[in-house]
């Protein structure tokens, strides 16, 4: 990550053979995006959706890979910033303003991405800084993951595949059961272990309540945090 010699507000993120504008109000990618870009699979001439795109990184590495990407995302400076990414990386991504499905009413995809806001988010945390705002997950963490899954069928080809990240303390189990209750099967594609969220030190205590799984130590200060991708994919 640097800034540009020309502007001194601008900053420009290098990875695997791009180059991308990290614009003010588009949060910067981070351990958990990356480890998204690693683990998601593209065939060229599929047809991708994802879903709150920020800065692009994710629907420029498979435009690159030779998917046919749409991109959408609620903020409209992200989606400004999508687009310029994708002239800077020379391909094409059809980048899309809006909430969830809403710009893709009727269309179908190969596959649907997405590396939401999940942090569980209680009540006196709730904040609206770019920073916060990028990870607010709802109560339970699970709010925009829920939407995604549950509109999912309705956007997706036979065979069709989706994919998108959880934190451990979500729960595997809880995910997997999600995905089943929806139609689709459930299959861990990547796990990795990762630093624990700094902000989610200011939740700690709500984070311990939710994690019916074990996975964040009930005592001290937890230095890491387990990260999967996990795919569903609907039977044809």
């Amino acid at each position: 990550m640097e800034s540009s010699p020309g502007d001194a507000g601008l900053l420009l993120f290098a990875w695997r053979g791009c180059v991308f504008r990290v614009s003010d109000g588009v949060q910067p990618p981070k351990a958990g995006s990356l480890f998204f870009c690693r683990h998601l699979t593209v065939a060229p001439g599929e047809r991708v959706l994802e879903i709150g795109a920020g800065l692009g990184l994710a629907a420029v590495l498979a435009a690159r890979a030779g998917a046919r990407v749409v991109a959408t995302d609620i903020v409209p400076e992200a989606i400004d910033t999508v687009r310029v990414n994708a002239m800077l990386n020379g391909v094409a991504v059809d980048a899309r303003v809006g909430d969830g499905y809403a710009p893709v009413a009727g269309e179908r995809f190969d596959l649907i991405c997405t590396n939401p806001p999940q942090m569980p988010t209680p009540p006196a945390r709730v904040r609206d800084d770019a920073v916060a705002a990028a990870d607010n997950g709802g109560l339970d963490g699970w709010e925009l993951i829920d939407r995604v899954i549950a509109g999912a069928a309705d956007h997706l080809a036979p065979r069709g595949r989706l994919v998108f990240s959880i934190f451990a303390f979500l729960g595997r189990k809880k995910a997997f059961a999600k995905l089943e209750a929806a139609g689709f099967v459930p299959s861990i594609v990547a796990s990795e272990v990762q630093s624990f969220p700094r902000i989610g030190y200011e939740r700690l205590d709500h984070i311990r309540a939710l994690d019916a799984e074990g996975t964040v130590p009930r005592a001290g200060m937890p230095a890491t945090v387990e990260r999967f991708i996990l795919q569903g994919t609907r039977p044809a």
